[in-house]
């Protein structure tokens, strides 16, 4: 595999390489391939460091070659680069590996996605409106089950102190459920769409109930051991990230408690059970960008439930002024750009940002990693009313050269 590199720390060019580690049997990617594409992405990924970006670390993996690029620091104080093989917290990125797991169990009949969650988890959902009676497994991947945002129920992590005091905390599934019934249904199932993490605690749930196994387990076994995805973990409650990776950045309101007035604390070592099935994660650019090629390519799903999980419904006008085009299907965004369409499922959780895209035949995928989830632009910048990685998004899929 042919592989492009280039990076810059501050704005300096720091690293030119050309063609690095090629396998056995490998060619380089063409001259001009590489030095326009790589150009391209490079000041794309300088230019998100305005916004707030402390480090940004992208991988494009196409047929003619892989381009990495990385821009700014892994280590603000340290003055180091984000590794090339960092591993990152994806957040709701794992959304997408949850849903392909289900839909895998649809494939083998071990459930209909018009099974109603009542079957699964009789009981669980069942308090101000919300009804696991009335919402099938279709409405949890999809987003259109009506249940509220747990998170709304966590509100003693929302400054810089409680952070800190609360980020050992586990969290069991049924304890983030629990926190969901305390609010309202947001809607009757079907009627509507709202994304909610809750439907992806849940969807987990069933599929602990259906297989006898913890949707980790299962993830793993049927997706990361199969497409031999080394470097993407599952910690469960685990709060480190393994090595190599960098500094996860959060800042929180006001400035009691961070200790960089630009980018906040490091939020790197957090229990990700808060997150769960909706968002727990880790893996790697490289990673990431094999499951969306594997799973756009049929190596994942039958047919007929990658056609199912492509099937999609109409977003909210929020989502869609930051996601051009934005439509949902079941655990993957359709979003438009200047070449078409494309399919994604960014993520966001404590310390780090994800985006990505894949090109509809799996041909080219994308993915980036920024080490924030808490962005500070520049003075007198402001942060676009798009997505702030949609333009190097483009590029890297629309770009032909």
């Amino acid at each position: 595999m042919a592989v492009i590199i280039a990076a810059t720390v501050a704005g300096t060019a720091m690293v030119g390489v050309g063609v690095a580690q090629a396998r056995t049997g490998d060619l380089p990617a063409p001259v001009e391939f590489r030095s326009s594409l790589t150009a391209t992405l490079q000041a794309d990924a300088d230019a998100l460091r305005k916004y707030g970006a402390p480090g940004v670390l992208v991988e494009l993996d196409t047929p003619r070659g892989d381009v990495r690029v990385r821009s700014g620091y892994g280590n603000v104080a340290k003055r180091t680069p984000v590794p090339w093989d960092a591993k990152f917290r994806i957040g709701s990125y794992t959304k997408t590996f949850v849903a392909a797991t289900v839909l895998q169990l649809v494939g083998e009949r071990k459930l209909s996605l018009d099974d109603k969650v009542e079957r699964f988890l009789p009981g669980l959902i069942r308090s101000k409106g919300n009804d696991g009676r009335k919402i099938t497994v279709r409405q949890l991947l999809q987003h259109t089950s009506g249940l509220p945002e747990y998170f709304m129920g966590v509100t003693d992590s929302d400054t810089a102190e409680g952070f800190l005091n609360t980020r050992f905390r586990t969290y069991t599934d049924v304890d983030l459920v629990n926190l969901s019934m305390k609010f309202p249904s947001g809607f009757a199932p079907g009627s509507k769409w709202d994304y909610s993490n809750t439907n992806y605690v849940v969807a987990g749930m069933v599929i602990e109930k259906v297989t006898g196994r913890s949707w980790q387990q299962e993830v793993r076994r049927r997706i990361v051991k199969p497409l031999h995805l080394h470097d993407t973990s599952l910690p469960g409650t685990k709060p480190t990230i393994p090595l190599p990776h960098a500094v996860g950045y959060q800042r929180f309101p006001g400035t009691a408690g961070n200790p960089d007035p630009r980018y906040g604390l490091d939020a790197t070592v957090v229990n990700p059970s808060m997150a769960d099935a909706a968002g727990e994660m880790i893996s790697t650019t490289d990673d990431a960008n094999k499951f969306m090629r594997a799973l756009m390519s049929g190596k994942v799903l039958k047919r007929a439930q990658l056609a199912e999980m492509l099937r999609t419904v109409e977003t909210s006008d929020a989502v869609r002024a930051r996601y051009p085009g934005a439509r949902y299907g079941l655990g993957i965004l359709w979003g438009t750009n200047s070449c078409g369409g494309f399919w994604a499922h960014g993520g966001d959780i404590p310390g780090f940002m994800t985006r990505n895209g894949v090109t509809p035949d799996g041909s080219r995928s994308v993915t980036v990693s920024i080490n924030t989830d808490s962005l500070n632009p520049d003075a007198g910048v402001q942060l676009p009313t798009v997505d702030v990685a949609t333009e190097l998004l483009d590029h890297a899929l629309c770009n032909a050269r």
